[in-house]
């Protein structure tokens, strides 16, 4: 049986609601982190919208005429340092949060760094979501956060997706009494194949070092080296 004590996970909570506020989304997240914490990862967890993040494509948007961004200090570090990414975005309009899209800007933001194969920072790390609301959209939901993770080098295990929606239309959310939510056999299922996938996926990872560093490298490719991603800003 694999160990994973030498794992660790980062939880990015993309709600719209602000601590101490409930969030369901956070309710459906603690499932997974319990089940990884039981394995011996060391998981840690963050609302995005609790910090001053300023919006934007660059590292430090304090250089670009914002006078407070705590996205280089306080939360790139910690996604740098995650070897599991998981983004937990409840649903709007059938869509993920506008705080989840914004996450991922931040993200792109950091995509002209490389790790230390040369590759891109976010090579050999591995990713997955989680997504509630009262409406459609969980597929969809999964399907552009997951696109955007593996486009900047995340790796993505199979089933690497859970969500749970209750009836279409205003109705109760996750943790509302007698919503079903915590109960539901579906939910509790995909949650517990996308937890143990991420763990397995990133173990496999990090015994082999990530992932070999042929024929990936950006610095090989660059022209210009005047000029860092994202697609030349």
């Amino acid at each position: 049986m694999p160990t994973y004590d030498d794992l660790t996970a980062l939880y990015v909570n993309c709600t719209l609601t602000r601590s101490p506020g409930q969030s369901h989304t956070q309710g459906l997240m603690d499932r997974s982190m319990a089940l990884m914490a039981e394995q011996g990862a060391k998981v840690d967890t963050l609302r995005f919208v609790d910090y001053d993040v300023a919006d934007g494509v660059f590292p430090d948007m304090r250089e670009h005429g914002w006078t407070e961004d705590a996205w280089p200090e306080v939360i790139w570090p910690k996604v740098r340092d995650a070897d599991i990414l998981v983004v937990g975005a409840p649903l709007w309009l059938g869509e993920p949060s506008s705080i989840s899209r914004r996450f991922v800007e931040r993200l792109y933001a950091m995509s002209d760094q490389t790790n230390d194969t040369g590759q891109y920072v976010f090579y050999g790390k591995v990713a997955g979501t989680v997504t509630t609301g009262n409406e459609d959209g969980v597929k969809n939901s999964g399907k552009h956060l997951l696109y955007a993770f593996q486009h900047l080098g995340y790796t993505i295990p199979p089933a690497a997706e859970t969500g749970w929606i209750g009836p279409i239309g205003p109705g109760p959310s996750y943790l509302d009494e007698g919503s079903g939510g915590p109960e539901s056999d579906y939910t509790n299922k995909t949650m517990t194949f996308m937890t143990w996938n991420l763990l397995h996926l990133a173990r496999i990872l990090k015994d082999a070092g990530g992932i070999p560093a042929v024929g990936n490298v950006p610095g090989e490719w660059e022209s210009d080296p005047g000029n860092a991603n994202p697609e030349y800003r």
